[in-house]
């Protein structure tokens, strides 16, 4: 579930960047090569259309990530085979006791 989530997250970024690329910040983008013909094929429509595409698209997006936060794991792992993983880790870096009987440097004032 989490990664399909993601999967459509990432869908949904690619194609908001692609509607707003398309689209001229002054009016124009894909409209703007029927310029001439006014409004014949619906050219205002095509604007429209990235607009209200724009906005359901990063609306989608803000939506998916909240919702992306809600189902994550809550151990930060995905799957078992990880989390079984983890806890090999974690077990085997368990740090080594130093030996006890270690040899005393000499006193640094003592060859004077």
């Amino acid at each position: 579930m989490y990664f399909a989530i993601v999967v459509i997250a990432i869908v949904v970024c690619l194609l908001l960047g692609f509607f707003i690329l398309i689209q001229n910040p002054k009016g124009g983008g894909i409209s703007s090569g029927f310029a001439g013909s006014t409004n014949i094929m619906g050219v205002q429509r095509t604007g429209d259309f990235l607009e209200k595409g724009t906005w359901f698209l990063a609306i989608a997006l803000m939506v998916l990530v909240i919702l992306v936060n809600v189902v994550i794991p809550k151990n930060g792992v995905v799957n078992e085979k990880a989390d079984e993983l983890q806890k090999k880790v974690e077990k085997t870096a368990a740090p080594a006791q130093a030996p006890l009987n270690l040899p005393t440097p000499p006193p640094s004032g003592a060859g004077k």
